[in-house]
């Protein structure tokens, strides 16, 4: 670990992830490199090892981040002093996945490279934030639906968890893509992360709604 106060530590990494997110916008993940990384921060490249040993674990916390965002949102949804259709509740809980493109990118796209170069700890510090989300969800549906089981909830959680890795590449196409589609007569709809995700979710609790 560098020397010097906690606080420095950590902005050093929060720039670290700001600079890897930067790049991300308009690079793929195979292309960006240390380098590209260390170039948009305002310490030398080689100061970057102290923090992060592989750009997979830039891009892992990059990831754990996005998690952190989404759930501070999700506990919003849980803090809402009323109650929530099934359609209500879809559409609040779409709207938190619709500013979190970058979180459905990594998930779809490299999840596997994040994890296999990752240090334990590095990974371990992200799991423990996907159960986190995982148990803010939980938390909505037993508020909100509270005739769901436990069985019920569980059933929904591995539904909807697998779901989410499909979200982007079903809502985000390169121009390539659409013309591959289009020439090979792909039936194809145009649907946004938010009208995707609310419509899985109102399918999945409509049934359980008062």
């Amino acid at each position: 670990m560098p020397k010097g106060s906690e606080e420095l530590i950590n902005a050093r990494k929060e720039e670290i992830i700001n600079a890897c997110a930067l790049l991300y916008e308009t690079m793929s993940f195979k292309d960006i490199t240390i380098r590209d990384i260390g170039a948009k921060t305002s310490f030398t490249r080689t100061s970057i090892y102290n923090y992060f040993q592989t750009k997979e674990e830039i891009f892992l916390a990059l990831l754990q981040r996005e998690y952190e965002i989404w759930i501070s949102d999700i506990k919003e949804l849980i803090n809402l002093d009323l109650q929530l259709s099934a359609e209500e509740f879809s559409d609040k809980l779409a709207h938190t996945l619709e500013k979190r493109s970058c979180m459905l990118k990594l998930m779809s796209m490299n999840i596997y490279d994040m994890e296999v170069n990752s240090r334990i700890e590095n990974l371990v510090a992200f799991k423990k934030v996907y159960a986190d989300s995982l148990r803010a969800i939980s938390c909505c549906l037993e508020k909100f639906f509270p005739s769901m089981s436990v069985k019920d909830i569980q059933e929904f959680m591995y539904s909807f968890f697998p779901f989410l890795f499909g979200v982007y590449p079903y809502t985000s196409h390169t121009q390539k893509q659409l013309e591959a589609m289009e020439l090979a007569n792909v039936n194809y709809t145009n649907y946004t992360i938010y009208e995707l995700t609310k419509s899985f979710i109102i399918k999945m609790l409509k049934p359980f709604e008062k």
